[in-house]
């Protein structure tokens, strides 16, 4: 490990490597980059991972961790690595995401009460490197070492606040949290928004990563995000949701969103959001029509969105008039729904709950005449 070290065998002190190191990081950011900047900054990363890390031999130094830590701060070091990750050598941007770790969890000692947690920093101080991150999936390079990173970040509220809230174009300052109206409509136009692209338009594995950030800013955090999902709830199903994951023409994209969304309504922190998706006609329209589609597991997940519009007592006139114009159809379509799943008993136990839900619907000659709302859902 001698490369490890600065001339015969002194090893560099934290501020002088993170110091050499942001200025390497700065030359990557240029248009023409010298194959030597970038080993020298994956020489540099792997020297403060080992600082954080220690080695097999050797624990690493509570102190130096500290000194590291600290300077890495003032430094900006979290932010220069987030918009660089892409332009280091694949061992380095390995190290950033373990550097980046190791720091999410550090606490300063006892003895230094002044001193703030990294969490707090990003937070509060620096939102932008949480912003930054979220942007690493415009690489597929950086794509999957920024979302390890944000899905350790995630396991805090305010975290997942500070994405679901910016407002920001690269190049502006980040959310601040004390400065947020939870009652305020979102643009749009926010990082957060940005999920549906990077769910639906990249690459399978930048694809895949992505969801699993998205599915956890979702789920983590149930007050947060119920309070989220509430307020902007005709944007994020009306605009995004049901138009881009779950008519997504990707196979996996549609069944992982489909299975979120049954996963969402069915959660007990989301009833109001709940209540107002099944009460929509247009809603159940698209989910009957993804009971018809040609991948079984498609069809399974939607039967589990499909059933929170059947059981629901409080139906709205809307949900109402589609279930009986097509309660023939049906009656005749359920009883061979997924048939091959005869191991499955909480399926078939709702199946057959949902059937006799409908059987006790009225039929269409005795509702009041209205316009037609038919569904094709079987022959």
């Amino acid at each position: 490990m001698a490369f490890l070290f600065g001339g015969r065998g002194r090893q560099k002190a934290p501020a002088e490597i993170v110091k050499s190191l942001k200025d390497l990081l700065s030359k990557l950011q240029e248009p023409v980059t010298s194959p030597k900047v970038e080993e020298e900054a994956a020489k540099h990363m792997a020297q403060m991972k080992l600082i954080v890390q220690g080695t097999p031999e050797m624990d690493s130094s509570p102190e130096q961790v500290h000194q590291l830590v600290n300077c890495i701060i003032q430094e900006d070091i979290l932010f220069e690595l987030a918009r660089s990750i892409r332009l280091l050598p694949f061992e380095a941007r390995k190290d950033a995401q373990i550097i980046f770790s190791h720091i999410l969890r550090f606490k300063p000692p006892p003895n230094t009460p002044n001193e703030t947690t990294a969490i707090n920093y990003l937070v509060m101080t620096r939102p932008e490197i949480i912003v930054e991150l979220c942007r690493g999936y415009d690489d597929a390079k950086s794509a999957m070492p920024c979302g390890t990173i944000l899905r350790q970040a995630l396991q805090h509220d305010t975290v997942a606040a500070v994405i679901l809230y910016d407002d920001s174009c690269p190049g502006e300052k980040a959310v601040q949290l004390n400065t947020v109206d939870v009652s305020r409509k979102q643009s749009g136009k926010g990082v957060f928004w940005r999920f549906f692209e990077w769910i639906n338009k990249s690459s399978f594995e930048v694809s895949a990563d992505a969801f699993t950030t998205f599915r956890d800013l979702l789920t983590k955090h149930k007050p947060l995000t119920s309070q989220y999902l509430t307020t902007n709830y005709d944007l994020f199903f009306g605009t995004y949701f049901n138009p881009t994951l779950l008519l997504s023409t990707s196979y996996v994209t549609k069944r992982q969103s489909i299975k979120l969304l049954g996963e969402l309504l069915l959660d007990r922190a989301n009833y109001v959001v709940m209540t107002t998706y099944v009460a929509s006609g247009d809603n159940l329209k698209l989910t009957m029509n993804l009971l018809k589609d040609d991948r079984k597991m498609v069809q399974y997940e939607a039967f589990h969105v499909f059933k929170v519009f059947v059981a629901n007592p409080n139906k709205s006139d809307e949900v109402k008039r589609i279930l009986i114009k097509n309660k023939g159809r049906l009656l005749r379509f359920l009883p061979t729904f997924l048939e091959g799943r005869t191991d499955d008993d909480q399926f078939l136990d709702e199946k057959s709950f949902l059937l006799r839900q409908i059987e006790l619907l009225p039929d269409e000659a005795e509702m009041a005449a209205g316009g037609s709302q038919s569904v094709q859902v079987g022959a």
